[in-house]
């Protein structure tokens, strides 16, 4: 199993009362990893990345799509070793891309990304 398919398995555990669906999509390139709907009838999308150290690749399609849709979208990221993943908004990414885990997260740990998700 891939690393992002284990990651996906953790957050559905982990965050549970939010509607979750991942889209596997290669027909219309950087379309987020996650479609998700929560409790306030909200929908936001989330794109998960697992990275070996501090720096996270994304393809010119993923950062196009977060600089276009900056509202409602989400980086969620872990790094091997780390049991808290941290979550990023969307309009980080040229952040992201550049700095990598040293950007400074929205939340951390499963608990702070659920109380960021439900307040959607």
């Amino acid at each position: 199993m891939k690393s992002e398919s284990k990651f996906y398995n953790e957050i559905k555990k982990n965050i549970d009362q939010i509607s979750w669906l991942r889209l596997e999509n290669s027909i219309s390139l950087g379309t987020p990893d996650l479609l998700a709907y929560n409790t306030n009838h909200t929908f936001f999308t989330v794109e998960l990345k697992v990275s070996k150290g501090n720096k996270i690749s994304f393809s010119p399609h993923q950062i196009a799509f977060h600089f276009k849709h900056s509202k409602n979208t989400f980086i969620l990221v872990k790094t091997q070793g780390s049991r808290s993943p941290k979550l990023f908004e969307g309009s980080k990414v040229h952040e992201l891309a550049t700095s990598g885990c040293r950007t400074k997260p929205i939340a951390e740990g499963y608990e702070d990304i659920k109380k960021v998700f439900n307040s959607l």
